[in-house]
């Protein structure tokens, strides 16, 4: 074999292996589905610029694509990397990919020198045998997992479960929770944002306690049916379906859709009592109680929350150190539960009235001289109107840096910018999905375009000074 050929092999893997880490980058950006990434995505021009024309110059320039491979693609995605904010975590699943991955590649390399065929074999087909195996690897892997979690769950005699889903607010609920109730017991909560089947399994597994005595989880779903998957393994006694609203409306077609998803919690064989907020629309009965019509007399400030809460016939005043008023929502879930599992009233009460702030959700900053407001893990249409009626009390200049909506329609998207028009002095738009929508509907606040969130920082020193304040709303990753 001579040295050209050696060279060409050589770089037909490293093409090979390249294209994967693409692939498997954006997999793991929409939770490693396929049609996601496909059908789903917000950027479909670098499927077009790393995946497809490197696939159709492999092919139509024949012995000679490593002239495009070394000098045209890998700087392209050298450069494309260092701009994106998700970068490939290389989870054990990703290293197995990539194992699949290489051995495809050399066993079809191997196959094209001896049937002296390589252009037939070539790209798709290594990636596909990869993807197939892993498919296959991690869905064997994972039945086993479960499993395990179950039966740990099962052997946790004295374990109380709190599961909740909502369209928005899930993290918070459980958060309140957490801070009302570990005085009293042994309390353990899902970290971060962990709400999907696998992310449960592998915290119930690795790190719930087994002295836990009440363990607080989210339940997530982007189709029908995943959140009846999270109540069968979770079993839970207690369910909260709060706030539900048009959120990820693109993957549900219809509120009712979502509605009918989010009332898939009830599935558990334990359940003891479900606490639905009122925009789900179901009738009460001995085991499911509503709220929302019970919260009176809210007032939200820049300075905390106040509210009144009546139940059974008894009304309780609160007050948290918390922004936004729809904040009352999430610790009126709270509060039903924590109430529910035997925390005294006024216990609760003193909880509430010392919680610390979720981070990323209204949370207040303040530096340089300016109030710095942190809602960027704040992404629905109700919890931002909310917010921004609450900033509009502000007498300084107001600023706001949002990509809008994520996942969401545009009619949700037009009120916002209606929004924001009436309250803030200057918008920056971030990220491509929502910025025709807001700056065609944005006409008094002067606007700024930053698609690259690199030049934030030189634009907020730019555009911003003491006594301003500054207002993260929402976030999307560049790949949104």
């Amino acid at each position: 074999m001579d040295n050209f050929k050696i060279f060409e092999i050589f770089s037909h893997f490293m093409l090979v292996m390249i294209l994967g880490w693409y692939l498997i980058t954006n997999l793991q950006w929409y939770n490693y589905k396929l049609s996601r990434v496909i059908f789903k995505h917000k950027r479909y021009s670098w499927h077009i610029l790393y995946f497809i024309l490197p696939v159709f110059a492999y092919y139509v320039a024949g012995s000679y694509y490593w002239i495009y491979f070394y000098l045209g693609l890998l700087p392209a995605l050298f450069f494309w990397s260092k701009r994106i904010d998700k970068k490939l975590v290389f989870t054990p699943r990703v290293i197995r990919f990539f194992i699949f991955l290489a051995f495809a590649v050399v066993v079809g390399d191997m196959l094209c020198l001896l049937s002296q065929r390589c252009e037939l074999l070539g790209i798709l087909l290594p990636m596909g045998v990869a993807l197939g195996a892993s498919y296959i690897f991690e869905k064997m892997q994972f039945n086993g997992y479960k499993k395990q979690a179950i039966k740990k769950l099962s052997s946790m005699k004295e374990l109380k479960i709190i599961a909740i889903t909502a369209s928005y607010g899930k993290t918070s609920i459980k958060n309140f929770i957490y801070q009302i109730i570990s005085p009293h017991t042994k309390a353990y909560m899902t970290p971060r944002s962990v709400n999907t089947l696998g992310g449960l399994v592998k915290d119930i597994n690795n790190d719930l306690p087994k002295d836990t005595k009440v363990y607080i989880a989210e339940a997530g779903a982007r189709v029908k049916g995943d959140i009846n998957d999270i109540a069968k393994l979770l079993n839970h006694d207690y369910a909260i379906v709060s706030t539900i609203g048009p959120q990820h409306i693109e993957y549900f077609k219809t509120l009712e859709n979502i509605r009918n998803t989010k009332m898939e919690l009830l599935n558990s064989e334990k359940l003891k009592k479900a606490f639905i907020h009122k925009s789900a629309m179901v009738n009460p009965n001995n085991k499911v109680f509503m709220f929302g019509d019970n919260i009176k007399n809210i007032k939200a400030d820049l300075d905390g929350l106040e509210f009144d809460l009546e139940i059974s016939g008894e009304v309780y005043h609160f007050q948290a150190p918390l922004l936004g008023e729809f904040n009352a929502t999430n610790l009126t879930a709270a509060i039903l539960v924590a109430r529910e599992i035997g925390v005294d009233i006024k216990d609760i009460q003193k909880a509430i009235k010392n919680l610390k702030q979720v981070n990323h959700r209204l949370q207040k900053i303040e530096s340089a001289g300016k109030l710095i407001i942190d809602d960027s893990f704040n992404g629905n249409l109700e919890g931002m109107l909310s917010s921004y009626d609450l900033m509009n009390s502000y007498k300084g200049k107001k600023i706001i840096i949002t990509p809008g909506i994520l996942e969401s329609d545009c009619e949700s998207n037009i009120k916002l910018a209606e929004k924001i028009d009436e309250v803030f002095n200057t918008v920056i738009i971030t990220g491509k999905v929502n910025a025709n929508v807001l700056y065609e509907n944005i006409h008094k606040a002067n606007k700024i375009l930053l698609l690259d969130k690199d030049k934030l920082e030189e634009t907020l020193a730019s555009e911003t000074m003491p006594g301003d304040l500054v207002l993260f709303s929402n976030d999307a990753p560049t790949f949104m």
